[in-house]
């Protein structure tokens, strides 16, 4: 019986990848996101003919949150497979930053990805198990300074991963948190930093490798809680 995953948050680049990775893989995946014409193309171009699903959902509405499990779980059922992929960014510093600016990042990457998980796991914790992945930045775990709004936001969903992946993980839940310290390729990417050698961009497809190996690792006994995704030859580091 094919899987059904939830990428919460799907644009160009590692979102793509990771949608047509997972189709590929036999899962029924749903696409959430603002924009509805890029999903909509991308769920209809997708590996196997039914197995897109693109479901419009700004991740800052709880209401639209939960409106669009619904509409996953009426048309593939319960989830078994979450990628709490959507970013929001503010960056500016302390004293540059409104109280709008810096509530932002969070009501994405913070009270967007506590939505999801809670509608994710309800149903994971259901049927026996699932995975649920963060895709997180160097913010979540060092301060770069000047990005205050970004930074809160990031430590807040890393720490959020960490305290569900010790709550759910002996209910056969497994947590992750995949941190992305570089620059993803992908459209206008390279135009936007010209200067920059372009075996230092890191490769989405490549990328979304390792998350299905997060997915694959769910029935062993030992699972990492991190990944590190950074520049190089290899580009992938377990921590």
């Amino acid at each position: 019986m094919a899987r059904t995953a939830v990428i919460a948050g799907v644009g160009p680049g590692l979102g793509e990848s990771l949608a047509r990775k997972f189709a590929s893989e036999g899962c029924e995946v749903a696409l959430f996101a603002r924009s509805a014409a890029f999903i909509e193309e991308l769920a209809a171009d997708l590996p196997e003919p039914g197995a897109g699903l693109a479901v419009q959902t700004d991740l800052a509405s709880v209401e639209q949150i939960r409106d669009g499990f619904e509409t996953v779980r009426d048309q593939f059922g319960p989830v078994d497979i979450l990628v709490n992929h959507a970013s929001a960014a503010s960056w500016k510093g302390l004293m540059e930053s409104s109280v709008e600016e810096f509530e932002r990042p969070w009501k994405v990457n913070g009270r967007g990805a506590f939505v999801c998980s809670q509608e994710a796991v309800g149903d994971m914790v259901d049927t026996g198990g699932g995975t649920v992945i963060f895709t997180g930045a160097t913010s979540a775990v060092r301060s770069l300074g000047g990005t205050v709004g970004f930074t809160a936001a990031k430590f807040a969903a890393r720490g959020m991963a960490m305290d569900m992946a010790q709550e759910f993980g002996p209910e056969g839940v497994h947590v992750a948190h995949v941190v992305i310290d570089g620059q993803i390729d992908g459209p206008g990417a390279r135009e936007q930093a010209p200067d920059r050698d372009g075996d230092t961009f890191l490769d989405p497809d490549r990328m979304a490798e390792t998350y299905w190996h997060l997915v694959e690792q769910d029935q062993v006994d030992t699972q990492p809680f991190e990944v590190h995704i950074t520049n190089g030859p290899q580009n992938t580091e377990f921590v």
